[in-house]
């Protein structure tokens, strides 16, 4: 019975919040994790839990190495980000900081994971949105939400592929099961392709507002930047994050397609994924 035992790591998280009953509906009896809470069985090793997902932000993983061994992990999914390849360069040294550690942390479950003879797969999604609750798309939203406008810097002609948080979950729980997944990362990217420009469009479609952008100058931009982190929800907006409006981030997801079924869907942005 007790292969059918997963850890969830980040499992207050809106992806794994999408995740929990997918994996319940699969038959898995789920041991949830998060920052302020852990159930009491996952705390002990009496039953061995061999499964675990880790959608909580992958450089925490690492401390737990010993209590996953302890439980009798076999296979982990964890989810890290395509930042990891978009931030090393980044003008913003915070942003070149985040990558590092995600590098750092996809590292050292590969050592960790290989010398433990452990099944181990690492998923980076692109733009994540869903349910409200992404410090993306949701963040955007709120700008439009609150000043009615959103500001652009030039064309905005960088490509994008938003992807939601379900498709995420499901590409975990994918993972998770199929046995031409090992000891590999893939790349996971949404279903569409778009110009930031249109999915700024698209944000304000869903509102339910006429489109009203405004391109200004970078200067400008880092001096409304400098404006907005004052504001406790906006304090980890950067110039940096301008000047990737006019950058291609687009990835091929063909492999996680090729290897477990990847199947993302177009960017629709429905009225639950919005911010109320």
């Amino acid at each position: 019975m007790f292969d059918k035992n997963i850890g969830l790591l980040g499992a207050s998280s809106f992806v794994g919040q999408a995740l929990e009953p997918m994996l319940a509906r699969a038959g898995y009896r789920i041991y949830p994790f998060t920052r302020k809470h852990t159930s009491p069985e996952a705390r002990s090793t009496a039953h061995p839990y061999p499964y675990w997902i880790c959608v909580a932000p992958i450089w925490v993983l690492p401390e737990h190495f010993a209590m996953l061994q302890a439980g009798g992990v076999k296979r982990i999914v964890v989810v890290s980000s395509t930042s990891v390849f978009t931030k090393d360069t980044s003008s913003d040294p915070a942003e070149q900081a985040t990558a590092k550690k995600l590098l750092d942390a996809e590292s050292a479950l590969q050592v960790w994971a290989e010398r433990s003879g452990v099944e181990w797969v690492v998923l980076r999604p692109t733009l994540i949105y869903g349910f409200g609750k992404d410090k993306n798309i949701s963040e955007m939203a709120r700008v439009i939400q609150r000043f009615r406008f959103f500001p652009l810097l030039g064309k905005a002609s960088g490509l994008r592929q938003p992807i939601h948080a379900c498709d995420v979950a499901e590409a975990c729980l994918a993972a998770l099961e199929s046995s031409n997944v090992i000891n590999r990362a893939y790349n996971l990217s949404g279903g569409e392709t778009l110009t930031y420009k249109a999915m700024v469009k698209r944000i304000f479609q869903a509102l339910g507002q006429r489109p009203w952008l405004i391109s200004i100058p970078l200067w400008l931009f880092g001096l409304a930047v400098q404006i907005l982190r004052q504001l406790p929800r906006y304090r980890q907006w950067t110039t940096a994050m301008a000047q990737r409006m006019n950058c291609d981030l687009v990835f091929d997801h063909t492999a996680a397609s090729a290897d477990f079924g990847f199947q993302p869907q177009p960017f629709v942005l429905s009225a639950e994924d919005l911010p109320t």
